[in-house]
């Protein structure tokens, strides 16, 4: 059977189409994580790409026909060269040069959009000797482009993920790129007049993927150091974040998620003591504790201080992040094995509703056992779901709600500090209960503190605001509230005003703490803005970034 040109031009076509969506991707994602603010680099590194095809696209007009394919097998090799070394060397520029560092990402961006958008008008050049009609032509083009690109998508999201780092995954898409540079120069060896130069240009460019793919993990531990001061002891990256461990000379702990510190283990008792204990000191008979977030397990710790509770249901996204607080050596030492004796409930299809959909139910699951510890009173159960989704579905009151989440420094945490939320965690309030919510610093970003206190508000919730210094923070604070109909502002003031014991064992907090934590500096609480975030106005996002950029 005899292969046509044309096929040989829409496989290519196929295969560029898959590459250059993934590059966008994987771009987007090295953005997101050493930048921060996701969906913003999504969209900028996505959208300057498209602009930068849309100018190589209009570029090709000025290459005249002869020597078009060496052209174009030539570009070809080079993009599998840019696309496929883009990141790691975007990582160690942010590393050693981080002044430099989105120049050299847009020059990358520009130099692969550049080449997508040179391409796929080219291959249609190269086409229309094979193919007489031009619509002909130009449909099967756009459509081997497009589907390439929704195979591209798939592979991207639900393969690439599962067996490579995603330093790996953008050299497979260079070598990728060189399989089609190498079926095009096998097929047209006849008609390539450049081809000993190419076939010498290709097989540099195979080899230094090849080399770099191997040597992907130890390169890529060696570019990330550059970004931390401590040495790192684990990276990770999840399907849903990167997770970056540090150890200190003095051997303290760090946790990054997406490179924004998530706690300092010389520290990190006096964020988590405030977070817990003050809650557990305004109800005296907790027996069922909600923790959302605190996928580290060290709230749960301090829970597990406390013999009344008989059931604790922590819910975080990312399943790798409770896995390594059961697992990780690390982990286990700080968080004392607050998760490694979890019940696991595994989803059934991701849902929380029965098979009619009537009844919200959160026991018609597997469970998988993790060790024992009979000394400890409560079942601790793991979950990992979206927290919006779980209160929406979850059935039955908690005595305590703490809500652990990491602060909304992006458009996708903001909607776990909206009104709808605040509503929903109503719903899971027992009566009498109490939640707690961090609530990043009212000092370096105080109109961001504040907009959660008024949303809270909205929602038809009480809270009072309590903060402390926690060093490796600076300012914190914290929202603590209950029904309206139960408590008002002035009875969780006095509550705790007149906490004489600290129930759960604690290094740092004690009464007198809880007691001068309800105070703030003149005008600290007075807020310039009256907005509140909702689902579809993050305004609380806007306030954060604000907040960090000038301190307010």
């Amino acid at each position: 059977m005899k292969i046509s040109a044309s096929f040989i031009l829409y496989l290519t076509t196929f295969i560029m189409g898959g590459c250059g969506l993934a590059y966008e991707y994987t771009l987007s994602r090295v953005a997101a994580d050493l930048l921060g603010n996701s969906a913003r680099q999504w969209a900028l590194v996505i959208g300057a790409m498209m602009f930068c095809m849309g100018i190589g696209a209009d570029l090709q007009k000025r290459l005249d026909d002869q020597l078009l394919l060496d052209k174009f097998i030539a570009a070809e090799i080079l993009l599998g060269i840019l696309g496929g070394s883009g990141p790691l060397l975007l990582v160690f520029t942010y590393g050693l040069a981080p002044e430099y560092y989105v120049i050299v990402q847009y020059a990358f961006i520009c130099g692969i959009g550049l080449l997508l958008g040179f391409e796929l008008p080219l291959i249609a050049r190269l086409n229309s000797v094979y193919t007489d009609q031009l619509k002909v032509n130009l449909g099967k083009v756009l459509k081997m482009d497009y589907i390439g690109a929704l195979v591209g998508a798939l592979i991207w999201v639900f393969i690439l993920p599962k067996f490579f780092t995603l330093i790996e995954s953008a050299f497979i898409l260079g070598l990728m790129n060189l399989t089609a540079a190498a079926i095009l120069l096998l097929y047209f060896r006849a008609k390539i007049s450049l081809g000993p130069r190419l076939w010498t240009f290709f097989l540099v460019a195979l080899i230094l993927l090849s080399v770099a793919f191997a040597k992907a993990r130890p390169w890529t531990a060696n570019a990330e150091q550059y970004l931390y001061r401590d040495r790192v002891i684990l990276s990770k990256t999840t399907h849903y974040q990167h997770i970056v461990l540090t150890r200190s000379r003095s051997n303290e702990i760090c946790c990054y998620i997406n490179g924004s510190l998530q706690f300092n283990s010389a520290d990190e008792h006096i964020y988590h003591e405030n977070l817990v204990h003050p809650a557990f000191a305004l109800v005296p008979n907790p027996r069922r504790v909600l923790i959302l977030g605190g996928g580290d397990g060290l709230a749960a710790r301090e829970i597990l201080k406390y013999k009344e509770p008989k059931e604790i249901v922590l819910c975080d996204l990312d399943p790798e992040m409770t896995d390594l607080a059961r697992q990780n050596p690390v982990m286990t030492r700080l968080n004392h094995h607050s998760l490694s004796a979890a019940r696991i409930k595994i989803l059934q299809n991701n849902a929380l509703v029965d098979k009619k959909g009537k009844e919200k139910i959160l026991v018609n699951n597997q469970h998988k056992r993790f060790g024992s510890r009979p000394e400890l009173a409560a079942e601790v159960s793991l979950i990992n779901l979206d927290a919006a989704a779980l209160l929406e579905n979850l059935a039955g009151k908690f005595d305590i709600i703490i809500i652990d989440f990491p602060d909304p420094n992006n458009e996708e945490l903001a909607k776990l500090y909206s009104r709808t939320f605040y509503r929903r965690l109503a719903d899971r309030l027992a009566v009498d209960g109490v939640f707690v919510q961090q609530a990043t610093s009212p000092f370096h970003a105080r109109e961001a503190f504040l907009c959660i206190g008024r949303t809270i508000k909205a929602a038809g919730l009480c809270a009072i605001p309590y903060h402390d210094n926690v060093p490796s923070f600076g300012e914190w604070g914290w929202w603590l509230g209950g029904h309206a109909e139960r408590w008002s502002a002035e009875s969780l003031k006095k509550a705790l005003a007149k906490v004489k014991t600290i129930r759960g064992k604690t290094r740092y907090l004690t009464p007198e703490l809880i007691h001068a934590s309800l105070f703030f500096g003149k005008d600290q609480l007075i807020s310039r803005e009256k907005e509140i975030n909702t689902l579809v106005n993050h305004k609380i996002f806007t306030y954060y970034l604000q907040g960090w950029q000038t301190g307010y």
